[in-house]
């Protein structure tokens, strides 16, 4: 049972046009051609694009696959087609077993029923009997916690309480195929947990597909992962296993950081080095020391500067921050200087940061005042060279002992 595959997609394949009016004009032209036996072709014709081409893969119970990739890279068109909502122009998908999908919020719902008639019609479509139905429905209930409202028209629920009851049936309806696209993306922290501890429990007997831009939630619940850009698979056949290294493939798809720079215009801070070398991408590694120049043109000879480097992960989340002030270090009479900063033995994690730069003045009590100049993503770096692989940022190093443990 638990080899088998409940998802098998071969040689997909859809094309849409660009023009309404082609569009239709082909539609017809495809519908005449199928009924006389006419096969599609490959060839394109004016203003069509493929959405999908030739996608393969399949997906087995116990597995999660992360379905990622840029707006418009193909996503939801692959889940309308695994859906039945829109069919391929090549290729199959094949489904077995009961499918839960929440695709968006609030879809498969009646606005003018009730949160419990709305239990009653989802747990139908799943192929749920009405004893199996009752059974579940305290439970259900209960997780998407809103007992108060379950009577209640599903047109008066905010999207909060709409996706904790689609979630909540799908989770206890216990689908063999569960599709989910962002709707986690809304919802408070601690109900976020819950749906992911449920989607651990799931796993043991449901094949689940998951699409969001968050990287870490894939991170943490997929073990399979399928990268989509302009219609086509990116990560090859025999690296979907591999999450690390489709996550920082996505990355530099979506492009991961811009830089930018604001602030006072009689600052100039350029040029901005690591480890001695201006680069747009700087690979270091894990555990090394970072030696940062920063050039600081003041051309009205501002005093007491003080600078503080902010670190950020791919998802633009702080990681670290070190600060001049903090360190002791104050820009007594900065005009044109060449400030120089070690960080030794950095154990950030493998993977890629930005590193933002604020400059600020010193204020009357010595606290940091007015910020003269931000600069974000003043620098990238790549970390590389350790095989610890996680979405953990940072990796403490401590000193490891054990002792006989005496009755």
């Amino acid at each position: 049972m638990e080899q088998e595959v409940l998802v098998q997609v071969e040689g997909l394949s859809k094309k849409f046009c660009k023009s309404l009016k082609k569009s239709l004009r082909y539609g017809v032209h495809d519908l005449a051609g199928s009924l006389v036996g006419k096969k599609p072709t490959d060839t394109l014709r004016k203003d069509e694009f493929w959405a999908l081409k030739d996608i393969n893969f399949e997906l087995r119970r116990g597995e999660c696959l992360g379905l990622i990739g840029h707006n418009g890279a193909g996503k939801s068109t692959l889940l309308k087609i695994l859906n039945g909502l829109i069919n391929p122009d090549q290729g199959k998908v094949t489904l077995r077993g009961r499918v839960g999908a929440l695709i968006e919020l609030g879809a498969g719902f009646n606005p003018i029923l009730s949160g419990r008639e709305n239990i009653y019609n989802n747990g139908a479509v799943l192929g749920f009997t009405k004893r199996e139905i009752d059974n579940k429905l305290e439970d259900i209930i209960d997780f998407a916690e809103i007992r108060e409202f379950i009577d209640m028209p599903v047109q008066n629920y905010s999207s909060g309480m709409k996706v904790r009851l689609g979630f909540a049936v799908a989770a206890q309806m216990e689908p063999d195929v569960l599709i989910i696209d962002e709707v986690l993306a809304v919802g408070d922290v601690g109900f976020k947990v819950k749906c992911f501890n449920v989607l651990e429990e799931l796993l043991k007997k449901t094949a689940v597909i998951l699409v969001t831009h968050n990287m870490p939630q894939i991170a943490r619940i997929c073990n399979k992962l399928l990268l989509l850009n302009n219609g086509r698979i990116q990560v090859a056949k025999n690296d979907h296993t591999n999450i690390a290294k489709g996550i920082e493939k996505y990355y530099s798809l979506v492009g991961w950081s811009n830089k930018a720079e604001i602030g006072n215009p009689d600052i100039k801070i350029n040029p901005i080095k690591l480890n001695g070398i201006e680069s747009e991408v700087n690979v270091v590694d894990y555990a090394s020391n970072l030696n940062i120049q920063i050039g600081i043109k003041n051309y009205k000879g501002i005093q007491n500067l003080a600078m503080r480097l902010n670190f950020f992960d791919a998802e633009q989340k702080p990681v670290a921050q070190i600060s001049s002030m903090n360190d002791g270090y104050v820009l007594q009479k900065a005009s044109d200087i060449n400030l120089e900063v070690i960080i030794e033995r950095v154990f950030l994690n493998v993977g890629l940061y930005t590193m933002h730069i604020i400059l600020y003045e010193i204020n009357n009590k010595g606290k940091e005042g007015e910020v003269l100049k931000i600069i974000r993503s003043a620098i990238n770096i790549k970390i590389v060279g350790n095989d610890f692989i996680s979405q953990v940022p940072c990796l403490l190093q401590g000193n490891w002992k054990s002792s006989n443990i005496l009755n």
